[in-house]
């Protein structure tokens, strides 16, 4: 008696393991690389994360911090990273300046429909609008997405004779306050709450969305590397999935979201990311442009104008075939993609 259920009991515990080593190995672990810090916007990803969306689709995802989109573009080609969320211009430039990079990464989801870049400048500077930067001295990283698109933005307004000084990040909003310089390039909703923590007021600051005058370019993806998309689309699209999924709670309630990311960064500053996730929504992901075209997707003849804007003004060492740095068919159902907020009224 004994025996035949000790028997049973070990043949019942052979097959709950090989069952839990079936489904372990059905998960497919994802190294994802952040644009930057966790900030608000960063409760786009860390919310699915934290809420097992990933998991639950058969993903093992683990969410890094970035110091920058070149950066994150690069360690997804190096294959440090599976997948990024990095700025689409820096993706263009990194194509165009490594044809023969065996492992460039593509873009396969549009979050940032329009580039959160924009000039900003203090009310008392007489800037109110893009003429006004005539004759003006500016600053920004030299890495700054903004500062290395200020060509097109400049095309677009008929803007000359600027002036540039560069700085590390944690100055750039410091000197425009001392009056160093004019105005800065910036994403809007990360430069205006800096300005605001050294003491300005919200009516006191300019903001020239690119956007708005004339820059219709789009600004952050989400990228994959193309060995990870060609060994298993399922895992990119089952991450695609859960990511629209999370994006959805997010965007509806974006408060109750920064304490995901307040588990990612204890410090944060939790009403300020608040405010700096809306704005990123309001003014990048559930822009005007992101609701005509579709969450996720692309116009293909705006991103061949973009591809063209971006070899000019960042001087490509090649053009840049936007054929061969986005593939949409991987993304979520029209249905599932169905995830922006109401228009505000």
């Amino acid at each position: 008696m004994n025996k035949r259920f000790f028997l049973k009991t070990a043949a019942a515990l052979s097959v709950a393991s090989a069952l839990a080593t079936a489904h372990a190995q059905t998960v497919t672990p994802i190294k994802f690389q952040l644009d930057w810090r966790f900030e608000g916007p960063a409760a786009l990803f860390v919310q699915p994360a934290a809420k097992g969306y990933f998991k639950a689709a058969g993903l093992d995802v683990t969410i890094d911090s970035g110091n920058g989109s070149g950066g994150t573009v690069t360690r997804v080609a190096s294959g440090t990273y599976d997948m990024g969320f990095a700025d689409l211009a820096a993706l263009m430039e990194f194509h165009a300046n490594n044809p023969d990079a065996p492992n460039k990464p593509v873009a396969v989801m549009m979050v940032y429909n329009n580039t959160p870049s924009a000039v900003l400048a203090l009310k008392k500077s007489g800037i109110t609008k893009p003429a006004d930067l005539n004759g003006k001295k500016m600053g920004a990283p030299v890495f700054d997405a903004g500062r290395k698109a200020f060509p097109i933005f400049q095309k677009a307004n008929n803007v000359s004779n600027v002036a540039w000084t560069a700085m590390d990040p944690p100055l750039r909003e410091t000197m425009l306050m001392r009056g160093d310089i004019d105005a800065i390039t910036g994403f809007s909703f990360t430069s205006l709450l800096n300005l605001e923590a050294r003491g300005a007021k919200v009516e006191d600051v300019v903001i020239l969305p690119y956007a708005d005058f004339g820059v219709k370019l789009y600004g952050n993806v989400i990228i994959a590397s193309p060995k990870l998309i060609k060994e298993n689309p399922g895992a990119v699209k089952a991450f695609l999935s859960a990511f629209t999924k999370g994006a959805k709670e997010v965007m509806a309630n974006p408060a109750a979201s920064i304490e995901f990311v307040k588990q990612r960064d204890g410090i944060i500053n939790v009403p300020l990311e608040t405010r700096r996730l809306q704005m990123a929504i309001d003014a990048v992901v559930a822009s005007p442009d992101a609701r005509k075209e579709g969450f996720g997707q692309v116009n293909p003849a705006r991103l061949a104008l973009m591809a063209s804007q971006v070899s000019d003004a960042f001087a490509t060492k090649s053009r840049i075939d936007p054929a061969t740095l986005w593939n949409g068919s991987l993304l979520p159902s029209p249905a599932e993609l169905n995830v922006l907020p109401p228009v505000k009224k």
